[in-house]
């Protein structure tokens, strides 16, 4: 990417954050946070990788939410950042935590499953 890509997707990803939290509920939707935003090079597309904090109903739920308000978010950066062209807004579940978390739990099983020989050591 280059560097004018990568500002337009930082301020992008500043403003999408400010308008999920201030207008969607972290009761309702569980806490969202915007890990990513991707430009495409013509800045004419955001892809936009948010993490989920709920159960798998409650991670697609906020994501069929989010998909369902795009416009009314596409609206709300385009009154508040200054781009020749406001972006189509993609969502995207960013699973990335959940992975992390997933191995971590395999690595922690086979450090207790496995026999310790304090010669090895």
């Amino acid at each position: 990417m280059s560097i004018r890509t990568d500002k337009v997707a930082s301020l992008v990803k500043h403003e999408v954050s400010s308008v999920l939290q201030r207008n969607f509920s972290m009761e309702e939707y569980g806490f969202i946070t915007v890990t990513e935003v991707r430009m495409s090079p013509d800045l004419k597309i955001a892809k936009i990788y948010v993490s989920i904090f709920g159960d798998v109903t409650k991670k697609e739920g906020t994501l069929k939410m989010l998909e369902e308000q795009r416009h009314f978010i596409r609206g709300e950066l385009g009154h508040n950042v200054r781009l020749k062209y406001t972006p189509t807004i993609q969502f995207y579940l960013d699973e990335t935590l959940d992975h992390a978390m997933n191995i971590e739990q395999i690595l922690h099983q086979i450090q207790k499953e496995s026999p310790r020989d304090s010669k090895d050591e």
